[in-house]
């Protein structure tokens, strides 16, 4: 595959008016245009638009996503390969991204399945106080989408609606840009790279469950369930080839903005003191020993037939899928393959309780992302957008239901966008433990 040239063109103002077009740091937006695009779908009855500001006391409800948008303007496929239009190899030729801001969707969806971990979640953002503190979204200026979504919809229907929805209005955002010159040009060609370089991998252990769809990780459109592990090349992020779910919006199921932006990934396509050997998706979430062992080893072994001389492992998803990394990181360890494991902790409140699930000796490097059980006071808002003016913020039936302007007590940050680092993409000053 040749390198691929990501144009940067930054948003600094996002205002409405009688067609969509960029020009000097400010997106336009046709408002009516971009609805009427999103309406095409017969599963999505409207669409309407706001405009959320950094700093702003304004609330976001009923996230689904947040995507940020980009378009290939050479090269083959299109962004969001599978999902928008045929599926087609990218990672090579340019793609242009409107950096500064974001697409959120956001949707009120019920579901049919109302607890355990297979049930509907959506997320919240606050552009300003703590909330604001602990998201990267935040910092953006946030074209809000709303969807309405027909009634009755079963969950892979109402996330097709959705995903083609959000991505069919990034694709014609960043339209906008396509002959202008960029501010800013970075080429990423790992597979230039010298080959005496030390070779590094990243694993991501992704968790699914092989019974449901939408899971939380598709590759090119095609759901990942029960599978063993797939390698990719990083460069294929960058193009959208891997998208999330929208129907379990969590802060431990990475978003897309997050896969676009993989801050592991993108850290070895950019340090020049290793050649980026390529990403391992390892489906994590078997439910036995042995296929956990499986899945581990089976990740080893893609890792060590590509060369690796490191690894770094990280994961999405909650529970006992956790078993897998730390298996996968102990079978690196044991090939000769030095690893570095970056995960969030649980620590419970006071973050005095025990922060990880299983341990392994071999995870002797390791980089926390914080706490994901920190109790969040968030103040009132001024405005609400989104789907929900008011919210449930335990999802279980018979759960109160709260005032989003009101002040919010959250026990955790899963429900706030972005509100777990995962994959440690904001700077922390962390010490040896």
């Amino acid at each position: 595959m040749s390198g691929l040239e990501l144009a940067e063109y930054g948003v600094r103002e996002i205002r409405f008016g009688r067609e969509t077009r960029y020009d000097s740091a400010v997106l336009e937006v046709d408002a009516e245009g971009l609805a009427a695009l999103a309406e095409q779908d017969p599963r999505v009855r409207s669409a309407r638009f706001d405009v959320v500001c950094p700093g702003e006391k304004a609330r976001v409800t009923g996230i689904r996503d947040v995507v940020e948008p980009r378009i290939k303007t050479a090269g083959s496929g299109q962004v969001f390969p599978g999902i928008l239009g045929p599926v087609a190899p990218v990672g090579s030729g340019r793609t242009h991204r409107l950096s500064g801001m974001a697409l959120a969707t956001a949707v009120a969806y019920e579901g049919t399945v109302r607890t355990g971990t297979t049930s509907q979640r959506s997320a919240i953002l606050d552009m300003w106080g703590p909330g604001a503190d602990m998201t990267p979204f935040a910092s953006l200026v946030n074209l809000v989408m709303t969807l309405d979504l027909a009634e009755g919809l079963p969950a892979y229907e109402a996330h097709q609606a959705i995903q083609r929805a959000q991505f069919g209005v990034a694709l014609k955002v960043a339209e906008t840009t396509t002959g202008l010159p960029p501010d800013d040009m970075e080429v990423f060609d790992p597979d230039s790279r010298g080959g005496d370089l030390p070779r590094a991998v990243v694993i991501i252990g992704c968790f699914t469950e092989a019974e449901h769809k939408p899971s939380n990780v598709s590759y090119y459109g095609l759901h990942v369930q029960e599978t063993l592990s797939t390698v990719i090349h990083p460069n294929e992020l960058i193009d959208g080839a891997i998208a999330p779910g929208t129907i379990r919006t969590v802060s431990y199921h990475p978003i897309t903005w997050n896969w676009q932006n993989q801050p592991l990934v993108l850290a070895l396509l950019r340090d020049k003191r290793f050649r980026c050997a390529g990403v391992i998706l390892e489906r994590i979430g078997f439910e036995t020993s042995r296929e956990k062992e499986i899945a581990a080893r089976n990740a080893v072994g893609l890792a060590a037939s590509l060369g690796a001389d490191a690894a770094l492992i990280t994961r999405t998803g909650s529970g006992n899928a956790f078993i897998e990394v730390m298996l996968t990181v102990k079978g690196c360890e044991e090939q000769g393959i030095k690893t570095v494991l970056v995960t969030y902790e649980y620590g419970g409140k006071d973050g005095t309780e025990a922060p990880l699930l299983y341990y392994e000796k071999a995870a002797d490097a390791a980089i926390s992302t914080g706490n994901r059980d920190v109790e969040v006071e968030l103040p009132a808002a001024d405005r609400v957008v989104g789907a929900y003016e008011t919210l449930q913020l335990i999802n279980y039936p018979g759960a109160p239901y709260v005032d989003a302007h009101e002040p919010l007590l959250l026990e955790a940050r899963d429900v706030i966008a972005g509100g777990i680092d995962i994959w440690g993409a904001r700077d922390r000053l962390c010490r040896p433990y």
